[in-house]
């Protein structure tokens, strides 16, 4: 039987002029999605890829029975106290989707129940599976309880372009409401029950307008609140833990700017605090000490890492800088944000690449929580109640399944509510996550986060490893347990991370050399983990696999040109390939706003020139690359297709190697399929392109 052939996208030159500088691009018409041709193209690659990875399938299978054998399928959340009620949500076997719950707070108003099955006192809110029955594709958008328990606000998306349809059920009666709200963003919030705030996006998807909603009425009807027209801006609404405000909050990825209005006054205008300054960013929280209003501000302008003032509540904020200082500024800490509570406030941060938690009774000195691992991610967990005297966190680690706890301020004391429970059984003592330093290009050392099994091939001398990366919106790549991830290691293969720079995970510098003119650090330092984790050892070049996605999709197209030769294959899923296209295109989806994080070539020739020398797609050239496989979905608005279907086409016009695969979801967007079948299904069959490209071998 002759191979199969992999598709030819046709060529229809075009000629891309900016600042005196030209490119001829032979596959933008690939950007037609209503094109049948277009259509026809990707069925092609898709049947090429079926057609390629059809040895895959035994282990596919075996990876995909894997993840479902030790997923409790049948589980439940624990519970969450709102008002006179404990919410959670649970999984029924079968079912792709959750189920969202509540039952009537009794007893200790501070103890959660314990759920069970036939829970009593039960009220079932949303069945996500009976609204995404007769749908290829379904997420919902917002849910959301008013105050008063009694009206439920939520939004579905059934096509995955991120645009949500919302309606108004009554709890009482279990009655949808008359109100169909279309078009919207992600969120819906709710002051007191008479009006629901929600957000709209331009043509561009951008989030730029807040409309109010009066419940029992139109859609035509309700009032535009706010509109932000610099297009470098998104806008978002919310309200804090107190109920006493609402915030409306325009921010670009370099600068932020809030309005607030009472809560009990949703109709009223909103001012105000700070106005916007240029490279400055802030977040107001209220608080009560001592009997008196504070504003607690979480701001950068006294330092890259930022800190935390308060001031008495006002109308306007003074001046950011003379705040009295409750955290000071820090080289060695980045200040992430600040929860307040009746009688006590959290204080999230990072130092040495690991997110902390400390909290503080009033304005007292911090005391910071401590954990026994060196390589672990603790988080507040949603924790509503202003006036609860316990807070909710998360825990995890590469190596310990997720945990809920319990923190009582007065005692420092933790309970353990839940741990994520790995059905056939789990020992965390047969795995090891430890830390390594690679030396950059320019003498920076970045940190590599390596699991592994203890004993065994993995740690007894070069094993298959799989090196991720991501790099950019200053995003930290926290620890965290996967169960899927079990799946590699337990047959020989090492999981490492790059932490490279364009993250967060070192600090806010550590985000601006690796953004704009420096961001051929984010890929010079994914180059040099390679090479550490080779030189330490662990793996070789023809073992080693990179992953990354949507911006590290643009990380995995960058390193495939500039070192293709140390890696034995390149997952790129929903991968930003095609940059400077992209950001050169002020129409598309974000385009404007990420001017601030990869420089804007569209005014500035200086910046035109720096992307036109990493972009992905301009610089595949004519040399062996390893095999690649591109993840896709048709209805992403976040990167679109085109950009990895004409990545994969220039490969196969240009460069040896490969092959080069193409894999489009045709009914998904940025997130890929939904329901969690069929994302173990998708996980599973990346899984097992990557063990075959390692080496590992098929079963």
């Amino acid at each position: 039987m002759s191979a199969p052939q992999p598709p030819v996208a046709r060529k229809a030159p075009i000629t891309r002029s900016f600042h005196g500088r030209e490119f001829a691009d032979n596959y933008e018409w690939l950007r037609e999605k209503e094109n049948a041709e277009v259509i026809a193209h990707l069925e092609a690659e898709n049947a090429y890829t079926d057609a390629m990875t059809a040895g895959l399938a035994p282990l596919t299978e075996a990876v995909y029975g894997e993840i479902k054998s030790r997923v409790k399928e049948t589980d439940m959340s624990v519970p969450q106290r709102q008002g006179d009620w404990w919410y959670y949500g649970r999984t029924q076997e079968g079912q792709s989707y959750g189920i969202s719950c509540r039952v009537p707070v009794a007893g200790d108003p501070w103890t959660p129940p314990e759920v069970t099955e036939d829970m009593s006192g039960e009220q079932v809110l949303i069945d996500a599976n009976i609204l995404a029955d007769g749908h290829e594709f379904f997420a919902m958008g917002a849910s959301s309880v008013a105050t008063s328990g009694r009206l439920l606000a939520y939004s579905t998306d059934t096509v995955g372009d991120e645009r949500f349809e919302l309606r108004i059920k009554n709890l009482d009666t279990g009655e949808l409401l008359d109100d169909h709200l279309t078009g919207l963003f992600y969120g819906a919030v709710w002051a007191g029950e008479e009006y629901l705030f929600y957000l709209r996006v331009d043509d561009a998807w951008r989030p730029h307008q807040v409309w109010r909603h009066r419940v029992g009425t139109a859609q035509d009807e309700d009032v535009l609140v706010y509109q932000e027209d610099d297009e470098r801006f998104n806008v978002a609404i919310g309200a804090d833990r107190a109920e006493q405000y609402l915030y409306i909050v325009a921010a670009s990825p370099l600068t932020s700017e809030y309005r607030v209005a009472p809560l009990a006054e949703p109709t009223a205008d909103f001012e105000i605090l700070w106005p916007r300054e240029s490279g400055v960013e802030y977040h107001p929280d209220y608080a009560v000490v001592d009997g008196e209003e504070y504003w607690v501000v979480t701001h950068n302008a006294l330092g890259a890492n930022f800190a935390v003032g308060v001031c008495p509540i006002v109308d306007t904020l003074p001046a950011l800088r003379d705040l009295k200082q409750l955290v000071p500024h820090s080289d060695t800490m980045r200040v992430e944000g600040v929860d307040t509570y009746r009688d006590f406030m959290f204080v999230s941060y990072r130092r040495e690449g690991i997110s902390r938690l400390a909290v503080a009774e009033g304005f007292a000195p911090l005391r910071e929580l401590e954990f026994d691992e060196e390589l672990y991610t603790a988080s507040l967990a949603g924790n509503p109640e202003w006036d609860a005297p316990v807070v909710r966190i998360g825990y995890t680690s590469f190596t310990q399944p997720g945990q809920v706890l319990d923190y009582r301020v007065s005692t420092s004391e933790f309970t353990l509510l839940k741990e994520q429970e790995v059905q056939g059984g789990y020992d965390p003592s047969e795995y090891e996550a430890f830390r390594l330093w690679a030396t950059a290009e320019d003498g920076v050392e970045v940190p590599i986060s390596v699991v592994r099994r203890v004993g065994g091939a993995a740690a007894e001398g070069p094993a298959p490893l799989l090196l991720y990366g991501y790099g950019s919106y200053e995003a930290s790549i926290d620890p965290a347990f996967s169960v899927a991830r079990l799946s590699l290691l337990d047959r020989g293969m090492v999981w490492a991370c790059a932490h490279v720079r364009g993250g967060g995970e070192m600090g806010r510098t550590w985000y601006d050399l690796g953004k704009m003119l420096h961001k051929r650090n984010t890929f010079t330092d994914f180059i040099a983990c390679a090479d550490t984790v080779v030189e330490a050892g662990l793996t070789t070049y023809g073992q080693m696999v990179a992953e990354g996605g949507s911006a590290g999709g643009l990380l995995m197209g960058a390193v495939a040109n500039m070192a293709p030769e140390k890696f034995a294959g390149i997952l790129a899923v929903v991968p930003f390939v095609d940059p400077l296209t992209s950001i050169l295109m002020p129409e598309l989806p974000l385009t404007v706003g990420e001017w601030e994080e990869w420089g804007d070539p569209y005014h500035d020739a200086e910046v035109y020139d720096y992307m036109t020398k990493y972009a992905p797609y301009e610089n595949v050239v004519a040399q062996q690359y390893p095999p690649i496989l591109a993840v896709t979905s048709l209805n992403d608005t976040r990167v679109l297709y085109v950009e990895p279907a004409k990545w994969v086409a220039k490969l196969r016009e240009v460069a040896g190697g490969g092959p080069f695969l193409l894999k489009t979801e045709m009914s998904a967007g940025h997130g890929g399929v939904s329901g969690r079948y069929a994302k173990w299904k998708q996980t599973a069959f990346e899984y097992a392109w990557v063990l075959d490209a390692a080496g590992v071998g098929r079963e």
